[in-house]
């Protein structure tokens, strides 16, 4: 995991995209500091989920700058995936795998050579994410068989496995019964009381009011 080079968890400053012509962005700056949970609200195409995947290194910005812990998304990009846990509004798991092998494939994706190798050395830290989310008794079930709750459950789990700095989560509390949203709320909490950092896309505040530091609202692309 890369060593912070700032306070900041986030500094952005005049961020702009555009598709084709259409400006989806059009010159958002803001900050969150280290130990901060923020929630990111607007109305659909506000560009709320646009954002997070230029945070998370997955979409370049058209005009402006970004960067994570002083790393900046663009020029810094494998330093910045380093340090945080992405979690898309789509789980994007592999439905023939069970839960455990999808967790085994993750870990070699972190840097663990070859996928049994991976296994092997994060068997530990495997077996604890998978509790962690309550799905230890479903660690050898097909993904192709889970409720949309379980698909949520086990895609935080592989986002836990990168032990992040930084968690930018699109709509997590989306298809989640009362306990996993407590899960998700205490997900964030413990990683912001550990000096971490949080920024939230939320459809509805209710689920997240009272972890939340504070909120900043996306109209027409811009905060």
């Amino acid at each position: 995991m890369a060593e912070p080079t700032s306070e900041l968890a986030i500094d952005a400053s005049g961020v702009a995209r555009r598709f084709g012509t259409r400006w989806v962005l059009r010159g958002v700056t803001m900050q969150v500091r280290a130990g901060e949970a923020v929630g990111l609200l607007g109305a659909n195409g506000s560009g709320k989920s646009t954002l997070l995947r230029i945070f998370g290194t997955l979409l370049r910005p058209s005009a402006g700058t970004a960067s994570v812990y002083g790393c900046d998304v663009v020029r810094s990009a494998d330093r910045v995936r380093g340090t945080l846990g992405f979690l898309a509004h789509s789980p994007g798991l592999y439905d023939d795998l069970t839960a455990r092998e999808n967790l085994r494939f993750a870990a070699a994706m972190l840097g663990n050579g070859d996928a049994d190798a991976g296994a092997d050395v994060r068997a530990t830290d495997i077996a604890d994410v998978r509790a962690r989310v309550g799905l230890s008794h479903a660690a050898d079930e097909r993904v192709r068989g889970f409720s949309a709750g379980m698909e949520r459950r086990l895609a935080v789990a592989r986002m836990l496995l990168a032990k992040p700095r930084l968690l930018l989560l699109d709509e997590p509390y989306s298809n989640l019964d009362a306990d996993g949203i407590a899960l998700m709320s205490d997900i964030i909490a413990q990683a912001v009381h550990a000096g971490g950092a949080a920024v939230v896309v939320l459809h509805e505040l209710a689920p997240a009011a009272g972890i939340l530091d504070r909120t900043v609202t996306l109209r027409d692309g811009r905060a």
